[in-house]
């Protein structure tokens, strides 16, 4: 059902849906050494507290550490998945994103590929309803860890967790009918039981002279507070100001 709706609305608009897909689908890891599971981080958070704290050098800063944790959230929900929602919209099927076929790399060995977060390969795909019904089960039983072990808000979480389900969507943001992707988009988010949908608004905007659909957040990833970090183009911190900025009226 979503796979064909997604492939309509880019049909519409002259795209085809696999193709589109295909590009953004990430590329696998290096090598697996010195790789830890997502599912040995959620229950023993100890091991991704000191994997943080050792890869950035952090003493006893846990403004910055939460941060970093929040960011690293950021990336497991748009590698992983954005990567899975992309096989699902473009194959029909996809796997369910289980925490031990999640692996996150060291940081010296995921080279110029900016994601540490990689699914483990081989794992068997299950169908539209299956995926979306055990994916909503599996990013809710994250939420107690991320939250309560590493301080991430539930606005950062959730807003992190819709970007990463709508990244077909995002793909898109500036080559369909605006109105029409952000429908779907949220429809698209709807479907889920989690909070998500409730972080994350799609609105048709104006760019420039470029009418476009935007993702935006109500809830911080705080990558602004990183030495590297700044703001990211579906920001909350000034999100009163640029959705005035950029809505249509």
């Amino acid at each position: 059902m979503w796979a064909r709706r997604y492939a309509q609305l880019l049909k519409d608009s002259g795209l085809a849906a696999s193709s589109v897909l295909s590009q953004g689908l990430q590329a696998g890891p290096i090598d697996g050494r010195g790789f830890i599971s997502l599912a040995q981080c959620l229950d023993q958070p100890s091991l991704l507290h000191d994997r943080v704290y050792e890869d950035y050098q952090l003493s006893n800063d846990p403004r910055t550490a939460r941060a970093y944790f929040s960011v690293l959230h950021q990336d497991l929900a748009l590698s992983i998945l954005g990567s899975l929602v992309l096989r699902l919209f473009r194959e029909g099927a996809a796997p369910v994103p289980r925490p031990e076929h999640i692996l996150l790399a060291p940081l010296n060995q995921t080279g110029t590929i900016t994601s540490r977060w990689f699914m483990a390969p081989g794992q068997p795909a299950v169908t539209e309803s299956t995926f979306i019904a055990q994916t909503d089960r599996q990013v809710t039983q994250w939420y107690p860890v991320f939250r309560e072990a590493f301080g991430i808000s539930p606005g950062a979480y959730w807003s992190s967790t819709g970007l990463g389900l709508g990244t077909p969507f995002s793909l898109v943001w500036n080559r369909i009918d605006p109105e029409a992707l952000c429908q779907l988009a949220q429809q698209w988010l709807e479907t889920f039981r989690n909070d998500s949908n409730r972080f994350i608004d799609w609105i048709p905007a104006v760019i420039g002279e470029q009418n476009a659909a935007i993702p935006q957040r109500k809830g911080c990833c705080l990558k602004y507070l990183l030495p590297e970090g700044g703001y990211c183009g579906t920001c909350g911190v000034y999100r009163k100001e640029r959705m005035a900025e950029t809505l249509k009226h």
